[in-house]
């Protein structure tokens, strides 16, 4: 079993994988709760994507039989990367170009990851990343009306008001949702005509908003960083 561990500031996500299956997804708040989760199975290798400082020896609460890998800029990947500043570029994004181009392979994939922000990130069909573009997300939104005036309220949630708003709540809502929907179909739209045939790839923790309002071919794979991930892992060992 290979674990594929991506390490956020306030939780872990591991995918638990067998001859190349993700055959679980879990979530833990650290280390000790992994450890705990495979004792007596036995894990030969894995490899971390973080936000934060990952301890050495991961072995001491993961006994590991092979190879443990720290995914960074400098990790050898099954893709052609052609960002300006790999050294910038993160991790996340780059996992889940590659779960993209493994899942879709020889397709133009145009990866959407939204979560707290929006990352827009595209792979041509010859396995080329090619880069992408970052907005702010969803709540980023609402916290950024909230901070940045003297009166707007703090609002959250996704259910999509009348159109025009009709209260200031309503206004806020519409301004977010809509707008936000807009963005994504306009980008969506922009690289359909750059490219005759586009696999549109979604994942991230406002994905089923997006699913469900996006008037666009749209495959959700909520796990594709982590599935990413191991493909890098497996590529690597």
């Amino acid at each position: 079993m290979n674990l594929a561990i991506d390490m956020g500031n306030s939780r872990i996500k591991v995918g638990f994988f067998e001859s190349g299956s993700l055959v679980r997804e879990s979530i833990f708040s650290d280390l000790p709760e992994i450890g705990e989760a495979v004792k007596g199975q036995e894990v030969q290798h894995v490899i971390v994507s973080s936000v934060r400082k990952t301890p050495e020896k991961l072995s001491a609460v993961v006994p590991l039989t092979g190879k443990q890998i720290q995914f960074s800029s400098q990790t050898p990947v099954p893709l052609q990367n052609a960002y300006a500043t790999p050294h910038t570029l993160g991790v996340d994004r780059l996992a889940a170009a590659v779960g993209a181009s493994y899942l879709f392979p020889g397709q133009n994939c145009l990866v959407i990851d939204a979560g707290t922000c929006i990352t827009y990130d595209l792979v041509e069909a010859a396995g080329i990343y090619q880069g992408g573009n970052i907005s702010p997300g969803l709540n980023m939104r609402y916290q950024a009306m909230h901070t940045f005036t003297g009166k707007l309220p703090l609002l959250s949630g996704t259910k999509l008001p009348l159109r025009p708003g009709k209260t200031t709540e309503q206004a806020m809502q519409g301004g977010v949702l809509y707008g936000l929907v807009a963005e994504v179909e306009g980008i969506i739209q922009h690289y359909e005509r750059q490219y005759k045939s586009l696999t549109v790839v979604l994942c991230g923790g406002d994905a089923p908003f997006f699913e469900s309002t996006v008037k666009a071919r749209i495959f959700v794979i909520p796990e594709l960083v982590l599935i990413g991930l191991n493909r890098i892992l497996e590529y690597n060992v």
